[in-house]
């Protein structure tokens, strides 16, 4: 079964999520998946890492955030440039609050019986794994998380840029290598980062995380290196670390996704994180 549904964040602008499960009037473990820059919750193979996980009886729920460019009336793909270029890390980390707050009120989007809110995991891919990171650092209903090719910091790049003209200009455009569009981003993300630093300061909050902590990155990632990941892994030493062979940033995936089994290197990935929250229970 999938349920979709919308969260609406403190903010004001809604998104879009959606539940997989098979209904069994049985409390299941949860699984909260956050996408990364320029993805949202149905890009590529995506819908077939929600069935997996619910073939192994768990409630997958993918969301967008709020600013990543869909929207509620169309969130198949990203059309709303104006939207992704006024995202940034703090909008992110309001969204899932939105989302965990959701699955606890009196009104969850799915049977309140088909839900084990003791056993809530957090899954993030690319600068989704910074996000949820995060999340969890300062929600203790989490219980364990895993991040899949993880960046170690949100600033990690902006040496590279011309800062002095962002700032001034107030945008710069990145480009979008599968539909080519030329991608916003405004100034505001630096200024963001700059005042919520206590917040968004990953390398010093992972050293701090309490919760378990499954790294995996693959040796084939052609856009965040695997230093990355033996960084975040530094910093917290009990993290577990998998690094996957013949696997790239996107385990696999693409999009369209033709395919109607998932990937083998996100399979991998996958199975890695069933054990990993299976023995965080």
């Amino acid at each position: 079964m999938k349920v979709d549904f919308v969260v609406y964040p403190e903010h004001g602008r809604p998104f879009t999520a959606d539940a997989t499960y098979w209904p069994d009037s049985q409390p299941k473990p949860i699984v909260l998946f956050a996408h990364g820059f320029k993805g949202f919750k149905d890009w590529g193979h995506f819908n077939l890492l929600a069935t997996y996980f619910a073939k192994h009886g768990f409630v997958f729920i993918k969301f967008n955030f709020a600013y990543n460019g869909t929207s509620v009336d169309n969130y198949e793909d990203m059309h709303d440039l104006e939207a992704f270029g006024q995202n940034n890390f703090s909008l992110e980390l309001d969204d899932m609050q939105a989302l965990l707050n959701l699955l606890h009120s009196d009104n969850p989007p799915i049977t309140a019986n088909e839900l084990d809110l003791s056993r809530i995991y957090l899954v993030g891919h690319s600068r989704g794994g910074g996000a949820v990171i995060l999340k969890a650092a300062e929600e203790p209903r989490v219980k364990a998380l895993a991040t899949w090719a993880a960046l170690n910091r949100y600033d990690n790049r902006w040496d590279e840029l011309h800062m002095g003209q962002w700032k001034q200009q107030g945008v710069q455009y990145v480009l979008n290598g599968r539909t080519g569009q030329q991608m916003p981003l405004y100034y505001q993300i630096v200024e963001n980062f700059l005042e919520n630093k206590h917040r968004l300061d990953i390398p010093t909050i992972v050293k701090n995380l309490k919760q378990p902590l499954l790294l995996l990155h693959g040796e084939e990632d052609e856009t965040l290196p695997t230093q990355m990941a033996h960084d975040l892994k530094t910093w917290k030493p009990d993290a577990e670390l998998h690094l996957l062979p013949a696997t790239d940033h996107s385990f696999g995936g693409q999009h369209p996704y033709p395919e109607e089994e998932l990937p083998e290197a996100a399979r991998a990935a996958a199975d890695l994180t069933i054990d990993f929250f299976e023995r965080h229970a």
